[in-house]
């Protein structure tokens, strides 16, 4: 064999094993993998900015700080306007819709998202202590990255959203976030309604006439502050609506 043959065939064969490694990673390592890198982040505070559409409100934007220490505490710190949240918001973080402990996790194929390849997994919780029915997640397995989640919880129903990662990446922490939610799941901040403008009869007719449910919660992450040992006492006291 041509001398230089050999070389290029040994080359391939020593790079082979790596290869054939990486495509058989399983569901369960992958889920692993993401979980453990998920809970490297302890706490952080967020600069953000937020915008809620749905189909009969006219919502202002928030800006606020969005504080979060593993394993539940959030809040959220506003700047003016008003904050319509989910009703579990602990769910505005990526870490509270992830099973802990021991899970099943199944393999349940592939699928585009934002024009990235994802690859999907099953988890279902192996304690009924948990919260989560089901878990699916939408990985970028390049990077690591939980692109979707839909999770399925025994009291608040089934939550999705989407999330974009930029200039936070390496921190597996997202530039924005998308929630899907049921408008009857919000929580509105005390002697608010549901008309937000003058016309306010109109919106009623608009609301009577569409009937829509859904609606989404756009998240913004403008800067972060991350591991920095928040107290306990941020969360102490629960944010006034």
């Amino acid at each position: 064999m041509n001398p230089f043959i050999r070389c290029i065939f040994s080359f391939i064969v020593l790079l082979l094993p790596f290869s054939v490694e990486a495509q058989q990673l399983s569901a369960d390592d992958l889920f692993l993998k993401l979980r453990s890198r998920l809970e490297g982040v302890r706490d952080y505070v967020a600069d953000v900015n937020m915008t809620i559409d749905v189909s009969f409100m006219r919502v202002p934007a928030l800006k606020g700080k969005l504080y979060f220490k593993h394993p539940d505490k959030l809040k959220l710190e506003r700047n003016g306007g008003i904050a319509i949240l989910p009703r579990k918001s602990v769910s505005l973080t990526l870490n509270n819709l992830i099973p802990s402990g021991r899970a099943t996790v199944i393999d349940a194929g592939q699928e585009t998202v934002n024009g990235i390849r994802a690859r999907i997994i099953k988890v279902i919780p192996e304690t009924d202590e948990s919260d989560i029915v089901l878990t699916r997640i939408w990985v970028d397995e390049h990077r690591l990255l939980a692109l979707r989640t839909e999770t399925t919880t025994r009291e608040s129903g089934t939550m999705k959203m989407d999330l974009r990662f930029g200039k936070f990446a390496h921190l597996a922490l997202p530039d924005q976030i998308t929630f899907f939610v049921d408008v009857k799941e919000l929580k509105l901040p005390k002697g608010v309604t549901m008309d937000y403008d003058a016309g306010g009869t109109d919106m009623v007719k608009k609301k009577a006439a569409k009937k829509s449910n859904k609606g989404t919660i756009r998240i913004n992450y403008l800067s972060y502050k991350v591991n920095t040992g928040l107290s306990d006492k941020i969360f102490a006291d629960p944010v006034k609506e």
